[in-house]
């Protein structure tokens, strides 16, 4: 087949060719993204000692397929103080945690003040922790909430300690698609205006896009070939990272999850078409630990990292609310076949075991 012989020759795919490749068997289409991985990683896996902190749940936003939020089906709602935040970065140093990945909602009940100077805070009690923080989704709602372009947002992020964005928000971007499933959200256009930003700073950022709920196939691979054509002026995103859409507690009330053949074919695509990403993460919180295991054949190499605590996807479903113990992480990778390579927040090596 042609298009099978395009990509072995690392040649890049074109949109419709992209939705082709859905059309290949499972197991070809593992082989062809395998490749691309093992020329790449050889047999590594890339993962980080990191903590997700989650400081509020308390949301302007209303999304449907949130189930985080207390403004839907989450009944408790909840803002943590700085200090409770930094309690929790203390209590989980002696885990090795080398990350603090803060993502909140929208809260426009605490000040602009609260969502920044935490990151100072941490920064003088933990300097050597990298703090990953602020959606780019957060980014518009503290510009349109408290009148500031999304440049002076971005310039007090620097300023307070923030080192890289994480890439949630992202959804999906077709807008037919945003206003079923986030109406009010920033806009996809606003998404990656946002991350060119940023990238323009010289600082790095991930990319999510949240799949197997009203979508389809055409949908994803939109989202990719956005993705890709902001990298090729950029070059600014450490990670592509497919999350899978978790069915509990909102309000899309979806009721067939995806199938795993489903899953790992839009794994290996999105290896295939992001030829300029350096890593595709198989993100075990929302696929299962399990899948994530096997989408190391289908050309992930990075399955994040410890977590330690996990509330948003957790909240819908997800089964990672207590995160991962380090050991169990390594032996998990060991096991299946591959290297387990520790790495920090900006994909440098740091130990293989």
């Amino acid at each position: 087949m042609k298009l099978v012989e395009k990509v072995l020759n690392n040649l890049r795919v074109t949109k419709e060719e992209a939705i082709e490749l859905y059309e290949l068997d499972l197991f070809t289409l593992g082989e062809l993204a395998f490749k691309i991985r093992e020329k790449r990683y050889q047999k590594k896996t890339f993962f980080n000692t990191n903590l997700h902190i989650n400081p509020t749940n308390i949301c302007k936003d209303i999304c449907k397929f949130c189930a985080f939020s207390a403004n839907r089906k989450n009944p408790n709602p909840y803002t943590l103080t700085h200090d409770e935040i930094l309690k929790n970065i203390e209590n989980s140093l002696d885990q090795g945690i080398d990350e603090v990945h803060i993502v909140s909602a929208h809260n426009n009940l605490v000040g602009l003040d609260w969502y920044f100077e935490i990151f100072a805070k941490i920064k003088k009690n933990f300097n050597d922790l990298h703090i990953k923080a602020l959606t780019a989704a957060e980014i518009d709602f503290l510009a349109n909430e408290y009148n500031h372009s999304y440049d002076e947002i971005i310039d007090m992020m620097i300023e307070y300690g923030v080192d890289s964005m994480p890439g949630g928000g992202a959804e999906i971007f077709d807008e037919k698609i945003r206003d079923e499933i986030c109406k009010g959200k920033v806009s996809s256009n606003n998404w990656l205006k946002i991350h060119q930003l940023w990238h323009k700073r010289g600082r790095f950022s991930n990319v999510t896009m949240l799949f197997g709920h009203v979508e389809d196939r055409s949908h994803r691979i939109d989202h990719m070939i956005r993705v890709r054509d902001l990298q090729d002026i950029t070059g600014g995103f450490n990670a592509f990272i497919p999350l899978v859409y978790q069915t509990d507690n909102n309000y899309l009330k979806i009721k067939n999850s995806l199938s795993s053949q489903e899953i790992l074919k839009t794994i290996a695509i999105s290896r295939i078409v992001l030829d300029n990403i350096a890593h595709i993460k198989a993100y075990w919180v929302t696929s299962t630990i399990n899948l994530a295991l096997v989408a190391q054949n289908f050309g992930a190499d990075d399955l994040d990292g410890t977590i330690i605590k996990e509330s948003i996807n957790s909240a819908a479903g997800a089964k990672s609310a207590n995160g991962m113990k380090l050991r169990e992480f390594i032996s998990l990778i060991k096991d299946s076949g591959f290297i387990p390579t520790q790495r920090d927040s900006l994909y440098r090596e740091l130990k293989s075991y």
